[in-house]
């Protein structure tokens, strides 16, 4: 696994399925294509200068 500014080995059971809740939580909740586009644009327009 890489972080910012480290890469780390972590090959414990525990630790190796806790990363893989985690990444299944995140492509769950992930969006692509038109439904990513539409997403960016609302925080686009969200943002004040």
């Amino acid at each position: 696994m890489e972080t910012w500014h480290a890469e780390m080995w972590l090959d414990d059971t525990d630790t190796v399925d806790t990363y893989r809740r985690v990444w299944a939580t995140l492509h769950g909740s992930a969006v692509f294509g038109p439904q990513a586009q539409q997403l960016i644009s609302r925080a686009r327009r969200g943002l004040t200068f």
